[in-house]
């Protein structure tokens, strides 16, 4: 009880907070970027995945990322429905606060990633079908993950892999797992005109910002230097990404977007999640300059060559994002910045580079198969799309009876 800290208790319970905040904030961002006539869907789909993730981290979600290891791969049974987890810390994961802090914060990281698969099956994945996925794709996919970097003795970790706050279980899973899904379900029916509501995609983008800085920071678990350098990191990188991202379309379309500037920062924050905590400032800015170009490329370019649907844009974004953040973290590392971290590449460490190289790979090769695996089975089972006549009538009105504009609906 003595190694209960205050002022650690309240700088989590905080960010905790401020990353339910982002569940709003994307469906405020991906709603304005949809169709009037499933503004309705996509955002019931963003709550919704707070809504199951919050019972299912409860029952099974948190031992099998957290629970003790079973040979680096997932966590056992111990700690499902939160069994013998209350106030006393875990020094494992965060010695200063209660367990059932940490429990909570790490929940809502696991409810944003799942919400983040959405915008890759937006317009079309009937409600049913997506509840069923969100279920199934956290329990298979992100719960294993998250213990291969988190888990005591997970076998990324312990192959040295840094992966501060979430570059793994969150960015590159939800990116090439929402590429999956975008394959797998198939493009929309009736292709999408412009974003029906800009404003409200720029004010989601905003919230997102705002509360990645509990994401980032509150991994840090404790009110210290690498927590500010996580928040100074996190913004840094955000601006870098708006700057990537503008400069690419002034410079192939002479006009900077509202929509691309929010774009690119989010683009940068998901860059540097990654090594928020193991990397200056002055590397943020590189980072984040080179996560908004490379995100703007991939969805200007790579998915208009390569014709898949991913409507939202999570690969583009989440998993492209995600990748480079990866590699950047091996590149960029510092031990002056965390001692409990390596130096990079640019410090003479090709290991961590070595590393990471493997566990991109390894994420992105399981959170593919095992997504193809069970939206297969899904497909065989259940109806997983709308039709054709109710993709044209709008998801609001077919699956919830609703409009979020009475008499105004393309």
């Amino acid at each position: 009880m003595e190694l209960l800290n205050g002022a650690d208790m309240g700088f989590v319970f905080i960010c905790a907070a401020l990353v339910m905040l982002m569940v709003p904030g994307l469906a405020l961002f991906y709603g304005g970027m949809v169709r009037s006539k499933n503004v309705l869907s996509i955002t019931i789909q963003n709550y919704a995945a707070l809504v199951i993730i919050s019972l299912q981290w409860i029952f099974v979600g948190y031992t099998l990322a957290f629970g003790p290891d079973i040979k680096g791969v997932i966590g056992g049974l111990d700690w499902g429905f939160l069994s013998n987890i209350g106030i006393t810390p875990n020094a494992d994961y965060a010695g200063t606060i209660p367990h059932l802090e940490f429990v909570i914060f790490q929940l809502m990281f696991s409810a944003i990633t799942a919400a983040v698969i959405s915008g890759s099956v937006a317009e079309r994945m009937t409600f049913p079908a997506f509840l069923v996925l969100i279920i199934l794709w956290s329990t298979l996919v992100y719960d294993p993950i998250a213990h291969w970097v988190w888990g005591t003795n997970g076998w990324l970790k312990n192959l040295g892999v840094l992966d501060f706050a979430g570059g793994h279980p969150v960015e590159i899973n939800s990116g090439i797992s929402g590429l999956v899904a975008a394959i797998v379900i198939g493009k929309r029916r009736h292709p999408s005109p412009e974003p029906h509501h800009i404003p409200m995609a720029i004010l989601g983008g905003g919230l997102l910002w705002f509360g990645w800085f509990g994401f980032n920071a509150g991994s840090a678990l404790s009110m210290n230097y690498v927590a500010i350098n996580a928040f100074f990191t996190t913004n840094t990188s955000a601006a870098a990404g708006a700057i990537g991202w503008a400069a690419c379309e002034w410079i192939i379309y002479k006009k900077p977007t509202a929509l691309g500037i929010v774009s690119g920062a989010i683009a940068g924050l998901v860059a540097i999640t990654q090594g928020a905590g193991f990397v200056s400032p002055t590397s943020a800015i590189l980072i984040g300059l080179v996560g908004g170009a490379l995100s703007f490329f991939a969805i200007a370019v790579l998915k208009r060559k390569l014709g898949y649907d991913d409507a939202l844009d999570a690969f583009g974004c989440h998993g492209v994002g995600g990748i480079w953040g990866s590699i950047a973290t091996a590149i960029f590392a510092s031990k002056a910045i965390n001692p409990a971290g390596a130096d990079g590449l640019i410090y003479g460490n090709f290991a961590l580079l070595k590393a990471h190289l493997i566990s991109t790979c390894a994420t992105a090769l399981y959170a593919a198969v095992i997504t193809f695996v069970i939206l297969k089975i899904m497909k065989a089972v259940m109806k997983v799309r709308a039709t054709s006549n109710e993709e044209a009538e709008g998801l609001d009105v077919y699956l919830h009876g609703e409009e979020a504009y009475s008499g105004f609906n393309r």
